[in-house]
Order: structure tokens, then sequence, then C-alpha cells
């Protein structure tokens, strides 16, 4: 009997290590296709198996734009394969890691994106690309991004109650703003940009108001508000209960090039997020001021956005303090500067009227939120610091806006 289980337990190790090498057998081509919160993309992996050493390469495409990516530091370990590769985001060299299972012709792999995204995707050997369930677009429940673990401490909770239920939702027998598509030249880009424009219940030319310049996401445009944010349905209901000052917001195109729409490898357009710092100040606020009744000067302008945008608002906002002194930053990006840069003068920068920071407290990016808090508390620095309950979705942004609004031009 001891020599029959001696045999049995032979050949199934003999098994287990036919099994490793025909899976670790890893010489070829390997194709993925899956969705991300930049659209769909595909990867061909080119492998070349030497032994124990492995090294590859890959072909990526985004929107028919295609690019070649190094892949680095690739390791296999029995039927784990580890690698990854990089890519510039605005000054950042975003590091996107790989680690995969090989199971027969397949490579089931877990495909971490920065602080951005972590996504599942499979790999399979030859022609048929199998397809990834899924992802949700941004904003749309993807639930807790991006890499490290989250460490909530004892100044991250909420500076303010929830907005009550229903307050994204249109109520009838109230007054309504208007939302109209509206057409600018811009010189900084050299061609006409569109920008949607919300004038308040009861707008009259007659009336002079303050503006608030509301920001998109990466992923978004100028539409990217309207269409998932709800501003003038929450404005509206603001304005009924009698709780807002009047003012217009614009929701620029935050994506300053020819081609500003949201197609393609978006995080390869991150220098025109920055570009749009001059259309912003050279184009967009002069023709606001000279086609809309405005109030003239920094206490009535408002620069506040989402992920991407609510970097640029800290960016550009402390940075321009001469244009604006109201300031919100909602789960601001890695395009955010480092803390210090933002506030190289805190004696300059306790001059705004608000400075707000904000994130949800499922959100992978929250650390550089808690980072620009921890600096301005510091530096005695007076600002709002509120954590939300919620990941980098919109249900957080929307919540953001209502609180936000509330607190301008007052």
């Amino acid at each position: 009997m001891n020599a029959l289980v001696k045999t049995i337990s032979q050949l199934l190790a003999t098994c287990v290590l036919i099994n490793v090498a025909q899976a670790a057998d890893l010489t070829g081509d390997w194709k993925s296709e899956f969705d991300t919160q930049i659209g769909p993309q595909k990867y061909t992996f080119t492998l070349k198996q030497d032994g124990d050493k492995v090294a590859g390469k890959a072909v990526a495409e985004v929107a028919g734009q295609k690019r070649d990516v190094e892949l680095k530091d690739v390791k296999l370990a029995g039927d784990t394969l580890t690698f990854f590769e990089t890519f510039k985001f605005q000054e950042n060299e975003i590091r996107i890691d790989y680690t995969g299972k090989i199971v027969g012709d397949e490579i089931k792999l877990t495909r971490k994106v920065g602080d951005f995204a972590t996504e599942e995707i499979v790999a399979k050997r030859g022609k048929d690309a199998p397809v990834a369930a899924k992802s949700p677009a941004p904003g749309e429940g993807r639930g807790r991004r991006g890499g490290g673990p989250i460490v909530i401490g004892p100044d991250d909770k909420a500076a303010f109650p929830a907005a009550p239920v229903g307050f994204d939702k249109s109520r009838e027998n109230i007054g309504h703003g208007k939302v109209e598509t509206v057409e600018y030249d811009s010189k900084t880009v050299g061609n006409k940009r569109k920008m949607l424009v919300y004038t308040p219940p009861g707008y009259a030319t007659t009336t002079s108001y303050p503006v608030l310049y509301l920001l998109h996401g990466i992923g978004g445009d100028e539409t990217e508000w309207h269409k998932k944010g709800a501003p003038d349905v929450i404005l509206d209901n603001l304005y009924a209960d009698q709780k807002l000052v009047p003012m217009i917001v614009v929701m620029p195109n935050g994506r300053a090039q020819p081609n500003d729409r949201a197609e393609g490898d978006v995080f390869r357009q991150a220098p025109a997020f920055a570009t749009f710092e001059q259309d912003l100040l050279k184009d967009l606020i002069p023709f606001i001021d000279s086609h809309y009744p405005t109030k003239p000067g920094r206490e009535n302008r408002a620069l506040a956005g989402l992920s991407m945008g609510g970097g640029q608002s800290l960016n550009f906002g402390l940075g321009n303090l001469d244009t604006f002194v109201w300031v919100g930053g909602f789960s601001s990006a890695p395009n955010t500067r480092p803390p210090a840069d933002l506030v190289p003068d805190a004696d300059a920068a306790k001059k705004l009227k608000l400075l707000w920071i904000s994130c949800g407290d499922q959100d992978g990016l929250i650390g550089i939120s808690q980072g620009v808090h921890k600096y301005l508390k510091e530096n005695g620095v007076p600002h709002i610091w509120h954590v939300d309950s919620g990941a980098h979705t919109f249900p957080v942004w929307k919540n953001d806006l209502y609180l936000f609004s509330q607190l301008l031009f007052r």
C-alpha cells in the first residue's frame, strides 16, 4: 500500500510539473481586448521565453491610435507572470503594473494603472482575443480606484451633512434656469471652442452676476457635468429653497487643443489640460465678461472642478489669486501640483474667500487631497476639508456641488 501511495504521489507531482512547464511556455503573441475608463483598448503582448527568463514588448491601441510599449522587469515564477509599463501623464510618469496567472492558452491579468484604476483582463495566445467584462465608465459606479491602501485619519471626515434625498431630482412648480451651448474664439488654441452656460431662474441682462467656472474630468468635455452631474437641476432646487446667491455657471472644455473631443488615449492629451490655463484667462473669461452681465473683479469669480478638473482648479485658482478668490477641488487628480508649489506664499493664499478640498473616503486618489489638506493646515491657510462617503463617482461630485455652491459669493 505504501508503495502504491508513493507511486501515485510521484505521478501527481509529475503532472503538476508538466502543467506548470506547459503553462510557462510563453513565447509568442498574446492578445487582449478590454474596456477602460478611457474607452476600449487592444493589446498585443509579444513574449519570448528562454528558460526561466522572459522578455517582452507590446502594441497598444486606443480608438485606432497605436503606441509601442516596453514591458519592464518581466518575471516568471511558476505560473505567475509579472511586469510593468510606464507612460507620461502631465509631468508625472504613470506606472501600469500587471500580475497574471497562466492557465493553458490564457493569462488572467490584474492591470493596475497608477492610482487611477484596477482592471481584470485576459490575454489569449494567438488570434482570438477574449473581451473582458465591461468596466463602468468614469463616474458610473466603478467603485474604489487605484493602487495603495486608503488610510482614513482623524481629520478625514465630513465637514457638512450630505445633501437631502432628491436634491438632484427635477421639481415641478419652481423656476428653472437655462443651459445653452456657446462658442467663443480661442486665440490660445487657434479655433472656435464650445462651452455650456447656465443662467439662473429669473436671469435678466439688467442685473449683474458673479460667475462659477465648473470643470470636467479627463474623460469628459464641456457636456460631462450637464449629462452626468445634473448641475442645472441641483442649482434650480437650491434657488427654489433660497439657498443660493444668483450666479452664472460656465462649463468649458478643459482640453485646450484643436481636437478637444474626449477620444483616443485621453491620458496622452494631458498637456492640453495644462494649456487650458491660458485659454481660460486670456480667451474664455474675457468672452464671458463681454457677452454676459457679470460683476467685475476677483471677488466675483469662482473656479471648481472634479478629478482632472479639480487639479486644474487648484493649480489655476491658487496660481492666479488676482483672478479667483473662491476655489474648489473635488477628488483632485494627479495633475495637481505638489502642495508647496500650489501654495508658495501662505499669506497670499489666506486672502481667498473660500478654499474647498474634498474627496470620497473610498477614492484611491484621496491621498492627493489629504496631502493638500495637511500642507494647508500646517501652514495656517484657512480651508474646508470635506470627506464624503463614496468613491471616484458622480454621486460624490454632485454632493460637492450642492455644498460648495451654497458658500459662494457671500
